[in-house]
C-alpha cells in the first residue's frame, strides 16, 4: 500500500487533529492501528515517511539508523488538547525545517532540538 505522504502520525497522537489532515500525512490508524513498532518502522522506511510520535522507542531507534525514516518526537508531557493544538500550530513550520536537516527532532515545550 503506497501513500503520497511525507509523515506517518503514530497511533499515540490524535487521529482527528486538523493540523495533520492533508495528503502529506497518514495516521497509523488508517494503515493498521495494531501495528507494532517494528511494522510501523518498516512501513515508514519503505514509504520514505517521517514518523511523528510521542513514543521514545522510535527516537531511541533512529539514533542507530540512517534515514529513512526520520523521527519527530514530541517530548512535551501531558498537555490539554487545545494547548497541544496551539503548540503544534505555532511550532510546526520550525519543526519541519529542523526535520529536513536532522534525522531526529526532539520537540520540547521550550525548544526544538535536532540530532544527527
Amino acid at each position: 500500500m503506497q501513500h503520497n505522504t511525507k509523515y506517518l502520525i503514530d497511533v499515540n497522537l490524535l487521529y482527528r487533529f486538523i493540523h495533520w489532515h492533508s495528503d502529506e500525512y497518514v495516521h497509523q490508524r488508517d494503515i493498521d492501528s495494531t501495528f507494532q513498532d517494528d511494522k510501523i518502522w518498516d512501513y515508514a522506511k519503505t514509504n520514505n515517511l517521517t514518523i511523528v510520535t510521542k513514543d521514545a522507542d522510535f527516537a531511541n531507534r533512529i539514533l542507530l539508523h540512517t534515514p529513512p525514516p526520520r523521527v519527530i518526537h514530541f517530548k512535551v508531557g501531558n498537555m490539554k488538547l487545545k494547548d497541544f493544538h496551539l503548540f503544534v500550530q505555532n511550532k510546526w513550520d520550525k519543526i519541519l525545517i529542523v526535520s529536513n536537516q536532522y534525522k531526529l527532532v526532539n520537540v520540547f515545550v521550550d525548544r526544538i532540538e535536532g540530532i544527527d
